[in-house]
């Protein structure tokens, strides 16, 4: 039996708020508006929900929002994550290994550090992981094939949306939670402002999957079962179990020119490019070029890349450049990739949306009447946007360091171990019960 989702009562209205988007973002900040006896209605553009990529990680912090949100979250998490296989591996984030032979390095594929976590970095399969949450929330509550065109404030009507099919649906307030491509944030920021899109970071990556069996005859059992990051100047190749480790997923990264991530085990190789003109922003890949990106990597990298599955180039935009200057605007708000679309580097995107979500629907769950959600909506944005944004420059920053180019680091294994040790606890420490404490505060100030 899976685990079971509980709902708090109140005397008051029942708020009724649109949530654009049905990733995990969307069924998050539905499940956490449920718990508040909040009636939410999913619109998702898709023909059913669905999250696009293969392997997603998530720290301490996240794992801590889950529960705050319901504590039926946790269980579904821990029901479909992975961790390192390997016992003696457990508290570890990513072991850094060189990726390069010889040159300046020499040592390919010997590891130089382990970056440490308490909890370790629990991996799981989006699809999976989505497949979970979806038992969490009512069947009727989501609806699909509604394509977001435009939303209109009709004051103390509420806000009303429209959808491509001719439909439209008014509601108290909509949640947006549409992705990088967010229909909803053009609505706040304008359509002429750069904050509005996201914008290309410079890289793209290639994707791809390995049976478990597989990747431990390509590259051995600790390799393959436990996180790995080879490292090299402009480059940076990610490895790491998921699907209880019967599949390895990795990733590979490139200042605009190299990306490779290796699943179940995963694979993703990243590689840097000037601009991204193809229309598309998942493109097919090809083993031939992959060796031909990677042609100067230590074995073990090349064995890994040669032996992707179905691989495909994904196009990394983000918002670094232009952020938003607001994730509100009267009774419409944005979270997740909508609010803040970053680069995977720190493996924290997915995590910041469950922080999201729990922060606002907690603030949401002290309105009595419509009339307050504006007031919520501006805590959430007061509490969070700093944070988020910070997320999003500091990946960036993260991708340079795993690539040997970082200013002031550069190809120094003892500084990118020192660099690497403390990048990560501003994000896995933070205090969300404080968060939920200051946007309340803010909320009674406003009254």
């Amino acid at each position: 039996m899976g685990p079971t989702s509980t709902v708090e009562t109140s005397s008051r209205r029942i708020l009724d708020i649109a949530i654009v988007g049905g990733g995990i973002a969307g069924l998050m900040a539905a499940i956490g508006l449920l718990k508040h006896n909040i009636k939410p209605t999913i619109y998702e553009s898709a023909h059913h929900f669905g999250e696009i990529g293969a392997g997603v990680a998530f720290g301490t912090n996240a794992v801590r929002s889950m529960a705050m949100i319901d504590p039926a979250i946790k269980e579904a998490f821990e029901h479909v994550a992975t961790t390192n296989q390997w016992q003696s591996k457990h508290d570890n984030y990513f072991e850094l290994r060189y990726g390069l032979d010889g040159g300046i390095q020499g040592q390919g594929g010997s590891a130089f550090h382990e970056v440490k976590s308490r909890e370790g970095q629990g991996m799981v399969h989006r699809a999976h992981f989505l497949d979970e949450l979806i038992k969490l929330v009512p069947a009727e509550i989501a609806h699909f094939g509604k394509r977001l065109v435009s939303i209109e404030d009709l004051a103390e009507l509420g806000v009303r949306l429209v959808f491509k099919d001719g439909t439209s649906a008014t509601h108290d307030a909509v949640i947006g939670c549409d992705g990088i491509h967010s229909e909803t944030r053009k609505h706040l920021l304008g359509v002429d402002n750069p904050a509005s899109y996201a914008h290309w970071s410079g890289k793209y990556c290639h994707r791809g999957l390995i049976p478990m069996e597989e990747a431990i005859a390509i590259i051995g059992e600790e390799r393959a079962m436990n996180n790995q990051i080879y490292m090299g100047r402009g480059g940076h190749v990610l490895c790491f179990p998921v699907d209880k480790g019967k599949t390895m997923n990795g990733k590979s990264f490139y200042p605009r020119e190299k990306f490779t991530n290796l699943t179940a085990d995963i694979v993703v190789a990243f590689q840097s490019q000037d601009t991204w003109d193809d229309p598309n922003l998942v493109v097919p890949s090809s083993k031939e070029r992959l060796a031909d990106e990677y042609k100067d990597w230590c074995d073990p990298v090349k064995n890994i890349l040669a032996h992707m599955q179905k691989p495909d180039i994904w196009a990394l935009f983000d918002m670094r450049d232009h952020p938003a200057d607001t994730y509100f605007a009267g009774r419409v708000c944005v979270i997740g990739d909508a609010a803040h679309a970053t680069t995977p580097h720190q493996g924290s995107g997915a995590g910041m949306a469950i922080e999201d979500a729990c922060v606002l629907t907690k603030l949401l769950g002290d309105v009595q009447s419509k009339d307050q959600i504006e007031t919520a909506f501006k805590a959430y944005d007061a509490v969070r946007r700093a944070r988020t944004q910070k997320l999003v420059a500091t990946s960036r920053e993260c991708g340079l360091l795993w690539e040997m180019e970082l200013e002031g680091v550069g190809s120094d294994v003892k500084k990118i171990a020192q660099n690497a040790d403390e990048r990560f606890k501003w994000i896995w420490d933070e205090d969300l019960e404080k968060e939920v404490v200051n946007g309340k505060r803010i909320m009674s100030e406003s009254a």
